[in-house]
């Protein structure tokens, strides 16, 4: 039986993970195959952007945090996926280098109404690098199986 099943999702429960290094080559690696835009490619377009210097791509600080999310709960729990994200801001840029590590707040629990053996936990996610400075936040939905006699 997986560590984490709805009832462990209570609205103000805070989970606290992560700990990840940036690595500039797989930020290159995945700015080249799905974010080609030259401030994640090239230092010195990324030195001329907005940004002021080269950074990960946001969907690439998006997989990272979800392989943080699936190391720390969700692959030890009942999930059962997501209907998506409602709020996705990018806050701050993301360099190479940088060390991400993320605070996880259940915002909202309750069950099915259709389906009563899921329950659904809307939570904020809110990720920050190693000066605490926040540079990513998002809010979403996951779904969970409940245990045996909740429903």
């Amino acid at each position: 039986m997986p560590t984490y099943a709805f009832e462990d999702f209570t609205p103000g429960r805070v989970f606290e993970f992560g700990g990840r290094l940036v690595d500039r080559e797989e930020g290159l690696r995945f700015a080249a195959a799905y974010d080609p835009q030259p401030l994640h490619l090239d230092e010195a377009a990324a030195e001329a952007s907005v940004l002021g210097g080269l950074s990960v791509s946001g969907w690439h600080t998006c997989a990272m945090v979800m392989r943080m999310m699936c190391d720390a709960y969700l692959l030890d729990s009942t999930s059962q996926g997501s209907p998506g994200i409602d709020n996705l801001r990018w806050l701050k840029p993301v360099r190479p280098g940088d060390t991400l590590h993320v605070r996880m707040t259940v915002q909202e629990a309750r069950p099915s109404n259709s389906r009563p053996q899921i329950g659904l936990v809307r939570s904020l996610w809110a990720v920050f690098n190693q000066h605490e400075e926040q540079v990513l936040s998002m809010e979403g939905w996951g779904m969970f199986g409940r245990r045996a006699g909740a429903a």
